[in-house]
């Protein structure tokens, strides 16, 4: 489930831009601007997009039950990749749609001073917020790019609001710049052309989320540093012979999914067995709380490598023992 801090971020988002929306209508009418007009309804999508996102963010802290019995915390990446859906086909159809009719029946823009107003009034909302998921962003970043911190991130909440607030400002001032130009050179079909550049903004932001979401939604394992550390916790338990396998898999930002192939020395009883993989659980889950569930295979190392191949491992080289 997404942290409070998460939580904030969309709050802030939804409230701007809903704010913003209703602005941008409200001079989109008065004007006739066609790239005000985008923007309003770049607004409005992501007004409904956060909208989606906390719905997916209260979803998936719902418990497990009998027919999820893993709860259902991918539901937050499936609203995600939804969102994404929602830019492209609404955000930035509407937007390339509006700007082709525009160009190809250019009108006057009247009362442009109104649309200055708005659109330096929606940029004061969108750095605000993006400021808000910035600073969010930030502090899991570290020393990381910003790039392989989206790579890396299994929350795609904040960096979800932060493409969104980003494309948001950038679509402002291409809508702030086609409206003067249209005005000052007399060529009201630069108003359309703005609205354009701003549909293929929003397309680029959307074909990206839409790919961040969608290897989370197949299933990311967690960070290496995470699988190397647990390797680590494994092999100093005596009576291990070696790790054949070490799989995770994230069900949700904070739960992780672990399975463990593990060669047991033959001299270890089989109470000796269940009592190495009950503190093997303890210690990972105390090292990783986000590791909810934890399954161990103790299996010869040859055996696994005869499943990985496809071959039958005999039954009495091979047993499963399931802890969670």
């Amino acid at each position: 489930m997404a942290s409070s801090s998460t939580k904030h971020v969309v709050y802030a988002a939804l409230g701007g831009n809903m704010l913003i929306a209703i602005t941008k209508f409200a001079a989109s009418f008065t004007t006739g601007s066609s790239a005000m007009l985008s923007e309003a309804v770049h607004s409005l999508v992501d007004t409904g997009n956060q909208a989606l996102l906390l719905y997916g963010i209260k979803r998936s802290g719902k418990p497990a039950d009998e027919k999820h019995p893993f709860g259902y915390g991918m539901e937050l990446y499936f609203w995600t990749f939804v969102v994404a859906i929602l830019i492209f086909g609404l955000g930035a159809g509407v937007s390339i749609f509006e700007g082709i009719k525009k160009v190809q029946h250019p009108e006057v823009v009247t009362d442009t001073f109104v649309n200055y107003i708005v659109l330096g009034v929606a940029l004061v909302f969108e750095a605000a917020a993006w400021f808000i998921a910035y600073r969010e962003f930030a502090g899991r970043q570290g020393k990381r790019g910003i790039i392989q911190t989206v790579r890396d991130s299994k929350d795609p909440t904040v960096f979800t609001v932060l493409f969104e607030d980003s494309a948001a400002m950038l679509g402002l001032l291409v809508a702030f710049a086609g409206i003067w130009l249209a005005e000052h050179l007399q060529m009201p079909v630069l108003d359309g052309v703005a609205s354009i550049v701003i549909g293929v903004i929003l397309a680029l932001t959307a074909s990206l989320l839409a790919y961040e979401s969608k290897g989370l939604l197949v299933g990311e394992g967690a960070d290496q540093e995470v699988v190397s550390a647990i390797r680590n916790i494994v092999s100093q338990e005596s009576g291990i012979i070696t790790i054949n396998e070490a799989l995770t898999m994230h069900m949700g930002p904070e739960d992780v999914l672990l399975n463990l192939s593990i060669d047991f020395s033959d001299n270890l009883s089989s109470p000796e067995v269940e009592a190495t993989i009950s503190q093997l659980e303890s210690r990972i889950k105390t090292e990783y709380p986000q590791i909810k569930r934890i399954f161990i295979e103790a299996q010869s190392i040859a055996g696994h490598y005869q499943d990985l191949s496809g071959s039958t491992v005999d039954s009495e080289s091979s047993s499963d023992t399931e802890t969670e």
